[in-house]
C-alpha cells in the first residue's frame, strides 16, 4: 500500500458538492499553477459547485509546493490535497481521487494545458439533463477549434477506440481523452485496477458493461509533443489494448459480490424467462414490482400492462434499470422501499398485481414487509412472492446475497396469511439447481456462482422445464400467489 498524506483547504460553509474536479499531476510545476488558476476560473464563470481533488503522484520538481501555495491563497477553490511519496501511475491517481470525491459527478481533468476548463458546461450538460451517465470529450468530434493531434497519435487512438468498440458494442470516437465526466457513484461502484494510462479505457469499458449511456461531445484540444513534456508512451499502447482485454473478460462489472451474482443471473436468459413464464398467468392490471434491479424480469412481464412501475432502493439498479427502458414508455421506475412504513403511504392501494422476487429474503421484518404488500394491493388484488426454499440450505452464497433466511413452505404460508394475504396457489419451482446451490454454497464454500456452470445449466433450462417437477428432491424456491381479501 502506497502512503500518502493529505492537506484540506475548505471553507467553513461549504456548499453541496455537485462536481468533483480530479487532477493527477507528475512533474508539472511549470503548469499546475496556471491549469488551478483556469479551473477555478471556470468554475466561478460557469457558476459550478465544486470541488478540486489533486492527487501528486510523487512529483520530484515542486508540484506539490506550488499546489499547496495555491490552496492557502485559494480557499474558496475547495480543494483537497493528496501527495503520494512515489509514482503509482497516473491511473492509480485517479483511482485514489475517484475514492475520495463527493460530488454527484466527477470530471478528469489533465495537469497541462491540451484541454480546457472552458469546455466544463457542454460535458456537464447531458448529465445534468439526466440523458447520460458518461460524457466523453471528444478531439475527433467537428465543432470546435482544435491542434491536430500527431499522426501516429492518432492512428493510435483510433485503434484503441476501435479495440473498445468490439468490447463494448459502441462506436466511440475518442476513448483516449483526457476529458470523462460520469456519475461518481458509478465510478465508485465498479473495480477499477489499471495503475496506469489504461484507466481510459477501462473506465469506458465497465462503464458500457454497467449500461451506462455514453455521450459525445466536441471540445478544444491543444496537444503537447513528447519534447513539450507529453508522457505517453508507445509501451502504453499495448498496456491499454491489455486492459480492454482483461476488463471485458476477466474482470467483476461491481465491486459488491452479491452484485455481481445477480448480473451473472441476469445472463441467464432462458432462467428468466422460464420464471416470467411461470408467473405471467397472475399477473394483471396495473403492476409494481418490488426489488426490480436492472429489469430482467421487467422486461418480460411488463409488454401489454396498463401501467407497470418497477421499483427498487438500489440506486446503481435504478440507473441500469431506467436505462434499459428508456424507451418504454409504459414502464415508470423509482426508488421505492417497501419495508418501511412511511414510504408505503404513497403507493397505498395502488396496484392490482405486486411482484416480489427473491426480495423478501433480505429484509429484516419480513412480516412488516408483507403487511406493507398488503397495503399497497387493492381489494381483490394478487402479490406474486417468490422465495428461497430450504433453511438447510443456506450457505455461503446466500450470506453473499445478505439473505436473511430461506423459507419452509409453513413458514411462508403463515407470514402471508398473517399479513392478510389469503394464498391461493403455491407453486414449487426450480428443483434443477438445488444440487448444485448445496454443492457451492454448503460444501465447497464458495463465495460466488461459477459463470461457466451458469451457463450451462442455461443452456440446458429448455430440458429443466420439462423434467422439474419429476425431479425427487424439494425445489430451490417457492412462489406464493396471495390475494388481498375484497
Amino acid at each position: 500500500m502506497r502512503q500518502y498524506t493529505e492537506a484540506i483547504a475548505i471553507t467553513d460553509t461549504k456548499p453541496r458538492v455537485r462536481l468533483s474536479i480530479l487532477i493527477a499531476v507528475y512533474n508539472e510545476a511549470n503548469s499546475i499553477k496556471t491549469v488551478l488558476d483556469r479551473v477555478v476560473a471556470a468554475v466561478q464563470e460557469q457558476q459550478i459547485t465544486a470541488e478540486v481533488i489533486l492527487v501528486d503522484n510523487g512529483s520530484r520538481d515542486q508540484s506539490y509546493e506550488i499546489a499547496a501555495e495555491f490552496s492557502e491563497a485559494h480557499p474558496e477553490a475547495s480543494l483537497l490535497l493528496v501527495r503520494l511519496t512515489e509514482n503509482a501511475g497516473k491511473g492509480a491517481a485517479i483511482r485514489l481521487a475517484i475514492g475520495k470525491a463527493q460530488g454527484e459527478f466527477c470530471i478528469i481533468q489533465d495537469a497541462d494545458f491540451e484541454y480546457d476548463p472552458a469546455d466544463y458546461s457542454r460535458l456537464l450538460k447531458p448529465l445534468l439533463a439526466g440523458e447520460a451517465d458518461v460524457v466523453l470529450g471528444s478531439r475527433f468530434l467537428f465543432g470546435e477549434q482544435r491542434r491536430p493531434l500527431g499522426f501516429w497519435q492518432a492512428t493510435v487512438n483510433h485503434l484503441i477506440s476501435g479495440a473498445s468498440g468490439v468490447a463494448t458494442g459502441l462506436a466511440l470516437s475518442d476513448v483516449e481523452t483526457g476529458y470523462k465526466a460520469f456519475r461518481t457513484s458509478l465510478a465508485q461502484s465498479v473495480p477499477l485496477q489499471s495503475n496506469t494510462f489504461g484507466l481510459d479505457p477501462e473506465l469506458v469499458v465497465q462503464f458500457a458493461r454497467r449500461r451506462a449511456r455514453f455521450m459525445e461531445v466536441p471540445i478544444q484540444y491543444r496537444g503537447r509533443t513528447p519534447e513539450q513534456g507529453k508522457k505517453i508512451r508507445a509501451v502504453d499502447t499495448l498496456d491499454a489494448l491489455g486492459t480492454i482485454l482483461r476488463t471485458r473478460f476477466f474482470s467483476a462489472a461491481y465491486k459488491d459480490p452479491g452484485a455481481n451474482i445477480l448480473a451473472a443471473m441476469s445472463r441467464a436468459k432462458r432462467f428468466n424467462q422460464w420464471m416470467a413464464d411461470t408467473i405471467a398467468p397472475f399477473v394483471r392490471g396495473e403492476v409494481l414490482e418490488l426489488g426490480a434491479g436492472i429489469g430482467n424480469l421487467t422486461m418480460l412481464l411488463a409488454n401489454g400492462k396498463d401501467l407497470y412501475r418497477a421499483t427498487d432502493t438500489d440506486e446503481e439498479q435504478l440507473f441500469e434499470l431506467r436505462a434499459r427502458m428508456e424507451y418504454r414508455p409504459d414502464v415508470v421506475s423509482g426508488r421505492f422501499d417497501f419495508s418501511k412504513a412511511e414510504e408505503v403511504e404513497r403507493f397505498q392501494r395502488s396496484a392490482d398485481t405486486i411482484v416480489c422476487l427473491n426480495v423478501l429474503e433480505h429484509v429484516e421484518d419480513d412480516r412488516q414487509a408483507l403487511k406493507n404488500i398488503r397495503q399497497c394491493l387493492r381489494p381483490g388484488g394478487s402479490a406474486i412472492v417468490l422465495v428461497p426454499h430450504g433453511p438447510e440450505l443456506f450457505g455461503s452464497i446466500d450470506a453473499v446475497l445478505e439473505h436473511k433466511r430461506r423459507y419452509t413452505k409453513d413458514d411462508l404460508l403463515q407470514k402471508m396469511a398473517d399479513a392478510g394475504l389469503k394464498v391461493e396457489q403455491v407453486i414449487d419451482f426450480n428443483r434443477a439447481t438445488r444440487p448444485g446451490w448445496y454443492l457451492n454454497g454448503k460444501v465447497l464454500q464458495r463465495k460466488t456462482i461459477s459463470p461457466l456452470q451458469l451457463k450451462i445449466f442455461d443452456l440446458l433450462v429448455p430440458m429443466w422445464r420439462r423434467v422439474d417437477t419429476h425431479l425427487p428432491w424439494p425445489a430451490n424456491s417457492l412462489i406464493a400467489i396471495g390475494m388481498a381479501d375484497e
